[in-house]
């Protein structure tokens, strides 16, 4: 097959490139190039080109560096900062694989070619003349969670040969084949700050605004903070508070106050009830005719935990995902990913909304 390798200058994309070039593809590789608003800061590029380079030189393969700057910003971190204004907490890496690596490029090179693979730790399963969404055998590295948004036709064209390899494995592998990146470290964080600070990449944006926090159970002012847009429900880290733990678990946007809750055993900071909206099913919608409610698993964060749960669907259209076990730091924005309740298929994913809805009877 002639296949569109997106690579990172990683060891796991790395590795795709050698999986694929013994088994006979005609491949190309292609670097995307992604920066901050004013062109630069784009997560280490030269470092990643040069290490692409030398992965393209070795296997004797071209190697194309695209630009999708613009799209990245005018999509992807605009979603981002309008999110984080309206006080909810967004997933701009799930977007950039939805809008980014499997939609621009798809759209502008994916599309000569008879597949695109990247080192994604997830798989593309086909039942019954169907692709669906798979999870990894590495429960641990298993990315599904990211992928969640994408289509049934851009996963119809995804290849992520590292499914069914542990991250151990691809290890192994890359130092066998001798690949220059075998011992680089993986890469953490939201790749477009590159070594900016998440926080510091808010108040460029948005800028501060003091406002007070509040031990919600007793109404009393026991800090100030920046600013509502730089805290999330759930976040424990970065509030300057003494005597914690102290856990976010509310905000008032409109003005512009914290409420937080503290120790480690804390209800507040737990929920079973998550009202979702916008669900976008990848294959189809897991609801059969007369069905309302449907048993699932779920994650609301980047866990190798799953949780388990019933769905509904409600007459409005939106969805209510009651969980069986308490789920810590429901956040409005992030998104409710759903799964088959043996953990092996994606569904899909919904984005958690501000307001709880009564479930239907």
């Amino acid at each position: 097959m002639k296949i569109a390798v997106l690579v990172s200058g990683g060891v796991d994309s790395a590795v795709v490139v050698d999986i694929l070039s013994r088994q006979g593809h005609e491949l190309h590789l292609f670097y995307i190039r992604i920066g901050m608003d004013n062109g630069e800061g784009d997560c280490s590029a030269d470092e990643d080109i040069e290490m692409c380079t030398l992965i393209a030189r070795k296997y004797g393969l071209p190697l194309q560096v695209v630009s999708l700057h613009e799209e990245y910003w005018d999509h992807v971190m605009a979603y981002t900062l309008r999110t984080v204004k309206a006080g909810l907490t967004p997933h701009p890496d799930m977007m950039c694989n939805k809008l980014i690596k499997f939609g621009f490029f798809e759209d502008r090179w994916g599309k000569d070619f008879d597949k695109t693979a990247t080192g994604h730790y997830a798989s593309v399963k086909e039942i019954d003349g169907k692709y669906y969404l798979g999870t990894a055998v590495d429960p641990v590295k298993d990315q599904t969670d990211f992928l969640a948004q994408i289509s049934y036709s851009q996963l119809s064209h995804i290849m992520f040969p590292l499914g069914d390899i542990p991250k151990s494995e691809v290890r192994r592998l890359a130092k066998e084949a001798a690949l220059p990146n075998a011992g680089r470290k993986d890469s953490q964080g939201i790749c477009f700050l590159g070594k900016i600070d998440y926080s510091d990449f808010i108040k460029r944006h948005l800028g501060e605004k003091q406002g007070p926090v509040i031990e919600i159970e007793t109404g009393k002012k026991i800090g100030t903070h920046r600013g509502y847009w730089f805290y999330t429900i759930g976040q424990r880290k970065g509030l300057g508070l003494s005597g914690g733990p102290w856990y976010v678990v509310r905000k008032n946007v409109r003005d512009n106050v914290i409420y937080v809750s503290n120790g480690f055993d804390t209800k507040k900071q737990y929920g079973r009830i998550i009202p979702v909206e916008e669900m976008d099913w990848i294959t189809e919608n897991p609801f059969k005719d007369g069905e309302n409610t449907i048993t699932v698993s779920f994650k609301t964060r980047h866990t190798p935990e799953f949780a388990d749960g019933e769905l509904s669907y409600n007459s409005d259209g939106s969805y209510m995902l009651v969980s069986r076990t308490d789920v810590q730091g429901i956040a409005p924005g992030q998104f409710a990913i759903i799964y088959t309740p043996d953990h092996k298929l994606c569904l899909g994913s919904g984005m958690i909304s501000l307001v709880t809805k009564k479930k239907n009877n």
